[in-house]
């Protein structure tokens, strides 16, 4: 490894605190991979649009992530940079902005998250366009797809490749796409593309509103899915940020326990989570881990991590880390 590398300097610089707290979590997340597990990440917060494609991208394809549980939000949003990076509007100064900058940014079709503006036709709209098709096609012949089976359809045909406006390895929905990632997306009607979807159910343009598949049938597909791999290889839960896309799917494993009535379904076999929520009375982006330990999530004996920081800094870093870069 060169004395030059981004794991030389962590290893060196990153001693104390939370900085300490990310070697031991990424040192732990290696040791579970290289020694065989499978890991889960769960992506919140609007880690697609802070462009985490540049990392995770790689850290699928090379077989460090074997499974992702996202909002809706980040499964669209990696595919709208993917289209539209360069129509992207940047506001470093974005807190100085008076409620009629925001309103102009409205006319503009700009949807800011934080400091970046999401440009609506050249993003959402050319997305859209893209998988209205496939709904619409699907909804004739009764066919009915989860929400990311649309979207790989939709990479891997090659429809979009005109448009790309970013180098397409740094798209982590095309790596995953590439390589059938298991993909479970909770809340999705909680999106763009899923509002849209209703749009066109309202307008009839497609009749049946499942013709994409429910969040209900997303945990089904997780549990077989825990059930086929858990029993084999542990698998461990990366967490950024919190919320659903955390907690649905690490609930899986009381689910199989507690509802199925399951004997001997392994715990989650490593947990990290990177988070700045602090603990306060009843927020669960803010719980140690080890108030999962009494709801039948992780065992008494599963290594915990939490890196108390903010993900765009630290998932990267992590990921550098368990790379090798």
């Amino acid at each position: 490894m060169s004395a030059h590398s981004i794991t030389t300097f962590i290893k060196h610089h990153f001693r104390h605190f939370n900085a300490a707290a990310l070697v031991d979590a990424s040192e732990a997340y290696k040791k579970h991979v290289e020694g065989g597990g499978q890991m889960l990440i769960a992506l919140a917060g609007a880690m697609s649009t802070a462009e985490l494609g540049l990392s995770l991208a790689e850290m699928i394809r090379r077989g460090k992530v074997h499974a992702i549980s996202c909002t809706g939000a980040n499964l669209e949003e990696d595919v709208f940079n993917l289209v539209a990076h360069d129509h992207y509007v940047r506001i470093p100064h974005y807190r100085d902005l008076t409620p009629k900058d925001e309103e102009a940014l409205l006319e503009r079709h700009l949807n800011r998250v934080t400091d970046t503006c999401i440009p609506e036709e050249e993003a959402m709209r050319r997305i859209e366009r893209a998988v209205a098709e496939l709904w619409m096609a699907a909804d004739k012949v009764g066919e009915r797809q989860l929400p990311h089976e649309y979207l790989y359809h939709v990479l891997l045909s090659g429809r979009l490749k005109s448009l790309y406006e970013i180098d397409p390895k740094d798209s982590w929905m095309m790596a995953a796409a590439e390589k059938n990632l298991p993909m479970f997306v909770p809340g999705w009607e909680d999106s763009t593309l899923g509002n849209m979807y209703a749009a066109h159910c309202l307008r009839g343009d497609i009749k049946n509103t499942g013709t994409v598949r429910t969040g209900v049938e997303y945990m089904m597909a997780l549990a077989e899915w825990y059930r086929r791999t858990a029993p084999q290889t542990p698998v461990g839960f990366f967490q950024i940020g919190g919320g659903i896309a955390g907690d649905f799917s690490i609930c899986v494993v009381p689910m199989l326990e507690q509802d199925l009535k399951m004997e001997g379904v392994p715990r989650w076999a490593y947990f990290c989570q990177i988070s700045d929520s602090t603990t306060s009375y009843g927020s669960y982006s803010g719980a140690v881990p080890n108030e999962k330990i009494t709801w039948g999530k992780l065992a008494a004996e599963t290594p915990k991590y939490i890196v108390e920081s903010d993900a765009s800094i630290v998932a990267p870093l992590v990921f550098a880390y368990v790379l090798g870069w």
